[in-house]
């Protein structure tokens, strides 16, 4: 009889150990998302070394971790430590991390709360809509609540602790045509309110900044970033009505200095070019068209406008300078000085004074030939003569439209005061006017090689900000397609084109480290830490317009069909996470 019964308690032990092992899990799951302390102001205004509460991590949008548990000395060990496959479509989400849970907004608006140790889901939540999905930079964290930004203009509160609505806000909005209006960017959280940029490439009245009270969900203010035709700025659009006025799309998130009480944003340029191409030569009137390439200064209570920069005027060739605004404190001529530090498609640098928005200085990374002279007082940009359009001849522009930085964002270690740029370096043949383009003026942008094309598409870039000198670089193969993450362990991480992600030593360029990733890297690389271990993550897979582009034009360069990159597998959408053994 034995023998016939061992089977049977075989059987029952079995499920019985399944059920215990589940009950474990569910427990291990519930205590960690009962355990997430409220992210507070005191937290994001000083995040944990251990967390990344916000998309560069710190107000200041610095890009760097203080965990130096991953070294120059032991970074060459670096393993997978796991991945959770996404759904499929472009994503460049940055994944925020808190007391060892990870909050990750995936494709169609499905925000996934993971085990930061394993990847196991502890709760997910999908907006349903319509609308076409938005490649969105990703969330924000306050409080108990999870901050997201949809494709159908909505910003929504969830609870950290279970994913259920907490509330949820309509963006008063109506666009249509064939760029409507759309979010990118994760929500910026200061002094009590959610502050969400809009894009708005071709759409009538352009771009605008939108807070939401966080206790309410109701919006506070809005600040619309192409000037109003009453306004003081209203003048600077060649006097066109305001229905024939478009483009300053906020692309990607804020900053914040609590000290000053001011958020700075950035904003892009318009594809409406050919209205702005003559100067109307009337007093008082101007084509700059403000608040296009522009760095804005507001009050996070009530969207008041204290002071306004802008970077490149009338741009007719879509080189947005809607990036990362990073305020650093430098000595500038003996002076401490605090500066908002922002760069271009052009991969050319402005520092302006965060107080006053006065012009501080500027450096270049070598890569334009539109900016011919920069005044050493105002900034003012001096253009070369091919900088503007012809309606006869093309002309060599370089960059390409895409940019010698694009969205891979910059990082800054404020312990050595070096910033590292991840850069492309691609030029375009612009012109003639009155073709094909996605600009009004019907200038084409045609990508082409460098003149002198050394085979690398390439380069992460260190400077020196004290002195603005350019110190080590690293030429790559590929364009960089992720943003770039400086670590205390004396590290910069950043991915490329092929799949690539590496760690450079900080004082070197030096490669100390490199994976396949399996597919292209497409977001903002971050390292956190949970029980005294240090692990680096970011999202790869499907690549969105940047990388999607660049794929087709290297490609192009370097074989068609038979290029290295036509043969690279892609193992799809996926977060990817390392960690020493």
């Amino acid at each position: 009889m034995l023998l016939k019964t061992q089977p049977k308690l075989h059987v029952i032990f079995s499920c019985l150990l399944c059920i215990m092992q589940g009950s474990l899990y569910a427990q291990s799951s519930d205590s960690k998302l009962n355990s997430l302390a409220p992210v507070t102001d005191a937290m994001l205004a000083n995040p944990p070394a251990a967390d990344w509460l916000m998309w560069r991590r710190t107000y200041d949008a610095y890009g760097f971790s203080p965990l130096d548990q991953i070294n120059k000395s032991n970074v060459s060990g670096l393993q997978q430590a796991y991945s959770v496959t996404l759904d499929s479509g472009a994503n460049m989400a940055t994944p925020l991390v808190h007391d060892g849970v990870m909050f990750l907004l995936s494709t169609r608006d499905t925000v996934l709360a993971l085990d930061a140790t394993t990847g196991e889901q502890l709760w997910s939540y999908r907006h349903e809509n319509n609308a076409p999905p938005a490649t969105k930079i990703g969330l924000a964290l306050y409080n108990d609540m999870v901050l997201v930004p949809t494709s159908d203009l909505h910003i929504l509160a969830l609870s950290a602790k279970t994913g259920a609505v907490v509330w949820d806000h309509a963006i008063d909005a109506q666009s249509t045509g064939p760029l409507p209006y759309s979010l990118r960017s994760s929500p910026l959280i200061a002094n009590g309110q959610v502050i969400q940029g809009v894009t708005a490439t071709l759409v009538p009245e352009g771009g605008f900044i939108i807070a939401v009270d966080l206790a309410t969900g109701k919006e506070s203010w809005r600040f619309h970033t192409v000037a109003r035709p009453e306004s003081q700025a209203g003048n600077s659009w060649n006097e066109l009505e305001l229905d024939k006025r478009s483009g300053g799309s906020v692309w990607v998130p804020g900053s914040y200095d609590p000290e000053l009480e001011l958020v700075y944003f950035g904003s892009g340029p318009t594809y409406d070019t050919k209205p702005l191409l003559p100067e109307l030569n009337k007093t008082g009137v101007t084509n700059d068209a403000l608040y296009t390439n522009t760095t804005v200064a507001l009050r996070p209570a009530t969207g008041e406008l204290v002071w306004h920069y802008q970077h490149m005027a009338n741009d007719q060739w879509d080189l947005d300078w809607a990036y990362e605004r990073q305020i650093i404190s430098l000595q500038v001529a003996g002076v401490v000085r605090k500066v908002v530090l922002t760069a271009g498609k052009m991969a050319l640098f402005d520092a302006v004074d965060a107080a006053t928005g006065a012009y501080v200085f500027s450096f270049d990374m070598g890569i334009q030939n539109i900016v011919a002279a920069i005044d050493p007082v105002t900034g003012h940009k001096t253009l070369n003569p091919n900088a503007v359009p012809s309606s006869e001849t093309a002309q060599l522009v370089c960059p390409f439209a895409l940019g010698g930085r694009n969205w891979q964002s910059t990082s800054y270690n404020p312990l050595t005061k070096s910033l590292f740029v991840p850069l492309s370096e691609v030029c375009m043949m612009g012109g003639p006017t009155g073709g094909n383009s996605i600009l009004t003026s019907g200038a084409p942008m045609n990508p082409v090689p460098r003149p002198i094309d050394d085979g690398f598409y390439g380069r992460t870039q260190a400077v020196n900000l004290e002195t603005q000198v350019l110190t080590w670089n690293h030429k790559e193969t590929m364009p960089a397609t992720s943003g770039s993450l400086a670590t205390a362990g004396g590290l910069v991480f950043n991915g490329t084109l092929d799949n690539q992600l590496m760690a450079l030593d900080d004082t070197s360029g030096e490669v100390l480290w490199q994976v396949d990733t399996g597919d292209t890297p497409a977001s903002f690389p971050i390292s956190y830490a949970v029980n005294g271990k240090q692990y680096v993550a970011l999202v790869v897979g499907q690549a969105a317009i940047h990388a999607g582009t660049y794929m087709a034009i290297i490609g192009a360069f370097t074989g068609g069909a038979q290029s290295p990159l036509a043969q690279l597998p892609h193992t799809g959408p996926a977060l990817v996470v390392y960690a020493l053994p």
